[in-house]
């Protein structure tokens, strides 16, 4: 009872599942995935062992067309079924069973399939196949949450919205986590769980960016790191954790005057922030320098303790 979309990206072959449902946390149900192999969406009464069969069938060489012809026969109820699989090559296999609750139905287009029921109107998969194919030179997560946003525009779920899901992964496994599955990201249970995915969705990106900015720094490359700490802390200037760490980089470079501001930004949230700061020397993560340290962590106010309080001498009297 849901819409969804699976993909493979033409240009690099990345491989994507995005979802979206008046169901709680359906992306633990609904979405697929396994970098190198395919991506697979399973909906309306939904049968959650369609994802690891269909990818298993996958991995051990079927095609989409075929691994899908297996599930089906293999179920009694495949007449409530929705289900669409992606695999590696870009091939396409989607069902949407004589019983699904109407509006239901699919389209499929190169390498990409949309489909949904219990839909307000039945042009929803068309709209999401559109607004895919119009993103063509964005990256996949972009265009997997264009082609649900439109689905919204155009109706979306009769019941309404609660959840979403969008997952994408490699065209080939690295066994390194972060590059085989570099999207996946859930909304359990949101009045806006679209508008709350996006957000998520650019988060992730910037903090992305503060990987890369970590491994320019690594490499010695200083000015890199700082040019991508900027631009995280630019992309969120309300975040304090990309605040704070572009203050450490900047004062730990010798560009003390700028850190001031995206330290000041932390340490306003919280004064964790100021006394975690004073702990990175021991780690070796700032220099170990009394009055550096004293200087960048003295601007600003903090609450006094209740212990300060009590200490606190009385004003003079008269």
């Amino acid at each position: 009872m849901t819409y969804s979309i699976v993909a493979r990206h033409e240009s690099n072959g990345e491989l994507g599942v995005a979802v979206q449902s008046h169901y709680f946390s359906v992306g633990s149900v609904v979405s697929w995935a396994e970098p190198g192999v395919g991506a697979v969406a399973t909906q309306s009464v939904v049968e959650p062992a369609y994802g690891p069969r269909g990818l298993g069938q996958l991995r051990r060489g079927a095609s989409a067309p075929d691994a899908l012809r297996r599930l089906l026969a293999d179920d009694e109820q495949a007449d409530v079924r929705q289900v669409a699989i992606v695999d590696k090559h870009g091939r396409v296999a989607v069902h949407t069973g004589p019983r699904c609750i109407r509006e239901a139905g699919h389209r499929v287009a190169d390498g990409v399939s949309a489909q949904a029921n219990m839909m307000e109107r039945p042009t929803v998969a068309d709209a999401m196949i559109d607004a895919y194919r119009a993103s063509a030179g964005d990256a996949l997560a972009g265009r997997l949450l264009a082609a649900l946003e439109a689905a919204e525009r155009e109706g979306g779920d009769i019941r309404g919205r609660q959840s979403a899901a969008l997952v994408v992964v490699a065209p080939r496994a690295t066994g390194r986590p972060s590059e085989d599955r570099p999207v996946d990201l859930r909304v359990e249970d949101h009045a806006d769980p679209l508008g709350e995915l996006r957000r998520l969705v650019e988060l992730q990106a910037s903090y992305r960016r503060i990987e890369v900015a970590d491994e320019l720094a690594a490499t010695g490359d200083i000015e890199g790191a700082l040019a991508e700490y900027e631009a995280a802390h630019a992309e969120q200037p309300d975040n304090a954790e990309l605040a704070f760490w572009h203050g450490v980089t900047l004062a730990a470079s010798g560009r003390e005057e700028e850190a001031r501001e995206p330290l000041e930004r932390a340490f306003r949230e919280s004064e964790g922030w100021r006394e975690l700061l004073r702990r990175l020397p021991a780690s070796g993560l700032f220099p170990d320098d009394e009055e550096l340290l004293d200087r960048i962590t003295a601007g600003g106010s903090r609450p006094r303790t209740p212990a300060e309080d009590w200490q606190r001498p009385s004003p003079p009297a008269g």
